[in-house]
């Protein structure tokens, strides 16, 4: 319960200061209005239209890169809450406080400390994306809890979780992956491997759905290279553009140089699982850094580490006096870059 008391205090905290803040660089206005910037927009329209998207705006090519689980959550929400932002906050709070209760124990499990964890997440400089309408935050509801259940070898139980996991984002598949790592490492018990097929269904299942629309099983993939680019290409090519995209002077500049900030981290914690011979997290977080910085460019770097909850797991396993440390440099930044993101800038 501490960890729960630790998410409900950041978030009274959180709308305290960008209360305060937003007033102060944009003057008073819708606030609520503020929070569906960017990927919370296009979910509240897939919630509202459909994958077609909406018949009065241009047609959006990127939709099908959402997986339906975030879409169909705020729907449901939306039959008792009119406002579609207030919708996503709603759910992102509760999920984010699950999320959090989850990595406590996932911490101590690991023989951490279940505190530091859940401070080291919230207080990540990208952690407005737990708080905004974004899927970050269910996600991780559903796949802390089915790894917590997969280090018990509660297999049937970590399969089913990780099924939801599997339909609110991709990488859910990748989670999937590391489950069957950490089955064949487990000493298993055989007669429990069939549940490590169940994660495989949602992807299965949307994109038979995505097939019987456009007649392509990967249309969620080429989904993203027609809505953002992210075609792959060799490492060296996504860094040079990267690179290059951070010289520049406009807004895009500092958001490109956070994404290089995030790229290092990734390489550095895969070290640190290698080091460890944590094979199933570094499988897990290795597949979505290969799909991250083999994209002609990165993006969305830093915010997917949100989702590196073995990064949180190690931190925690250290002395916690880094915490204050911690909490001082990368604090004010979480609050700045909040900012960011509620007066339209890309934060990540």
């Amino acid at each position: 319960m501490k960890a729960l008391g630790i998410w409900v205090a950041s978030r009274l905290g959180l709308l305290l200061v960008t209360l305060m803040g937003v007033s102060w660089l944009v003057g008073t206005g819708d606030y609520l209005a503020r929070w569906k910037q960017w990927d919370a927009s296009l979910f509240v329209t897939i919630a509202t239209y459909g994958y077609a998207g909406d018949p009065a705006a241009a047609h959006d090519p990127g939709l099908p890169a959402f997986f339906p689980g975030m879409p169909a959550i705020l729907r449901l929400v939306h039959l008792v809450v009119s406002d579609w932002a207030l919708c996503g906050l709603l759910i992102s709070l509760v999920a984010g406080g699950v999320a959090a209760m989850a990595l406590a124990r996932l911490a101590e499990f690991e023989g951490g400390s279940g505190t530091a964890a859940v401070l080291a997440m919230i207080l990540f400089p990208t952690a407005v994306f737990l708080a905004a309408g974004y899927s970050e935050a269910l996600f991780l509801a559903l796949a802390i809890p089915a790894w917590l259940a997969a280090r018990r070898r509660q297999w049937a139980a970590a399969a089913l979780l990780a099924a939801g996991a599997s339909a609110v984002r991709i990488t859910g598949l990748f989670l999937a992956i590391a489950l069957i790592v950490e089955f064949a490492l487990s000493r298993p018990r055989w007669r429990d491997l069939p549940w490590l097929a169940v994660p495989f269904v949602p992807l299965i299942a949307y994109s038979w759905y995505l097939h019987g629309r456009t007649g392509d099983w990967l249309a969620w993939k080429h989904a993203q290279e027609a809505g953002w680019g992210r075609e792959m290409v060799w490492p060296w090519e996504a860094w040079r553009t990267t690179w290059n995209s951070a010289m520049g002077t406009d807004d895009f500049a500092v958001a490109f140089r956070m994404e290089i900030a995030g790229a290092v981290v990734a390489v550095v914690t895969l070290g640190w699982l290698l080091v460890r011979r944590r094979w199933s997290e570094f499988v897990y977080c290795g597949l979505q850094a290969g799909a991250l910085l083999l994209s002609a460019y990165y993006l969305s770097v830093p915010r997917s580490l949100l989702l590196w909850f073995p990064l949180w797991v190690l931190l925690a396993r250290l002395s916690t006096r880094w915490i204050i440390a911690y909490g001082l440099l990368f604090g004010p930044l979480m609050v700045l870059n909040t900012l960011r993101f509620l007066t339209g800038a890309w934060a990540g």
